[in-house]
């Protein structure tokens, strides 16, 4: 069942769709569900991660994280109550708002409508990223997400929101500290054929999509051979 979900999520095809080697499309898809519904997903997603910051020689939870956003393009199956226009980028669609440790392992996602502002979806999931890891103090992140949403969350959350901006003076592509590692993660998601555009009628499903994908990676990671 595991391997029909993953099979769904990495070639990006409909449920409909699952080969007939793996079992009956809807009874994969009512796993998904009940996994979805029951937190199961989550829970799993979250001891992979100790597993595999452990596996790194790291602590298994973290004490710093970063904060970033995707606009994504939306599939004409999603409603126009979870969907809206990124006027920035102008792609009509949703939003996928992470929070990843500094060796970029996902620790929180919210999937909201397009037009949903990143300061608007940090004030809603740091509170809850404090409350879930509490050793994090550190929280870096980019322009988006300056203004009173820094000296709020330090006063109210006791969190350090470090803003790291790009120079104007400085030409072509740079890799910004701290920044790219969720930058990287986001393009990790998108080596699942599933992300590359969101396809769920619900936000909660894209979320539980997210959360496998990076099951599939932290699955794979664990189960590679160890270096000599």
């Amino acid at each position: 069942m595991l391997d029909a979900v993953f099979y769904v999520l990495d070639n990006g095809i409909k449920w409909r769709a699952m080969p007939v080697d793996f079992p009956a499309w809807d009874r994969v898809y009512a796993v998904f569900r009940r996994w979805r519904e029951a937190g199961l997903i989550a829970e799993l997603h979250d001891r992979l991660r100790a597993k595999v910051r452990e596996q790194a020689g790291r602590e298994a939870e973290p004490t710093a994280a970063v904060i970033d956003s995707q606009s994504v393009k939306a599939d004409a199956v999603v409603g126009a109550g979870s969907r809206g226009s990124d006027g920035g980028k102008k792609i009509n669609g949703r939003h996928r708002h992470l929070i990843c440790d500094t060796v970029g392992l996902l620790l929180m996602i919210s999937v909201t409508a397009g037009d949903v502002t990143d300061r608007q979806a940090a004030t809603d999931m740091l509170p809850a990223l404090r409350e879930r890891f509490p050793t994090i103090t550190k929280l870096w992140a980019d322009g988006g997400y300056t203004g009173t949403l820094i000296t709020w969350a330090l006063a109210a959350l006791h969190l350090v929101v470090t803003v790291i901006k790009r120079s104007d003076d400085t030409p072509g592509f740079v890799v910004l500290p701290r920044r790219w590692v969720v930058e990287r993660t986001l393009g990790w998601l998108m080596r699942s054929r599933r992300l590359a555009r969101d396809y769920e009628r619900r936000p909660d499903s894209s979320e539980a999509m997210i959360l496998w994908s990076m099951t599939m990676l932290m699955t794979r990671r664990l189960a590679a051979p160890a270096q000599a």
